[in-house]
């Protein structure tokens, strides 16, 4: 595994959050970074699935709907 190093800048604020996120779950700040990256990949991730999924139902079941007035 190639471990790089970055340096990030945060406002105050940004900071406090970062903070009680890490607090929160026990971890330090760097983890707690590092767990918000991949939650939010996974996340967009989902979405898409999702997305792709009701574009592809939405075809396949397009004379029904439309029958429906939808």
């Amino acid at each position: 595994m190639i471990v790089m190093a970055m340096t990030l800048r945060l406002t105050t604020d940004d900071e406090k959050v970062l903070a009680a996120l890490a607090e929160e779950d026990g971890v330090s700040r760097q983890e707690a970074t590092i767990r918000a990256i991949h939650e939010t990949a996974a996340r967009r991730g989902h979405q898409r699935t999702v997305a792709d999924l009701s574009a592809a139902a939405r075809q396949r079941y397009a004379d029904v709907l439309d029958r429906l007035g939808r």
